[in-house]
């Protein structure tokens, strides 16, 4: 056996990043990496948030999260507001214009995984995930 699974995921994740930031480039979006693109996605998914909670939900320190909302916010993308029940808290939130491009960064994501699952019955895809996720849990 050759137990290679963290060396194909390394693989996988620079193929993937630079599947993304080809994408996003094409589509006019200059400056955006994939790590913006996390932060973008759990925007729509979930809407306005404190940045300790989006730092969670995107797997990442504060202080990363805040350098990727600081190029978001200078992009248009993002703004921060404060929260109208905790003056302390500083919610993070799309703009109109990061909405606007939803459909964009909908379109990457399922081009994306037609590209990862190309050639895979929904079982085996599934099975991919279960393994990975496993492998995941075994290392946290």
């Amino acid at each position: 056996m050759k137990y290679l699974a963290v060396f194909y995921a390394s693989r996988i994740r620079k193929a993937a990043n630079q599947f993304l930031a080809d994408e996003l480039e094409k589509a006019g979006l200059k400056g955006i990496v994939p790590s913006h693109g996390d932060i973008i996605k759990c925007l729509l998914m979930f809407g306005a948030m404190p940045m300790q909670e989006l730092a969670k939900k995107v797997d990442r320190t504060k202080a990363t999260v805040t350098v990727l909302i600081d190029k978001l916010e200078k992009l248009e993308l993002v703004k921060r507001t404060r929260s109208s029940t905790d003056n302390r808290v500083t919610l993070i939130e799309l703009t109109q214009k990061g909405h606007d491009f939803k459909p964009i960064f909908e379109k990457i994501s399922n081009d994306l995984n037609e590209k990862v699952y190309k050639g895979f019955s929904t079982e085996e895809a599934e099975l991919v995930e279960v393994l990975m996720d496993r492998i995941r849990k075994n290392l946290e």
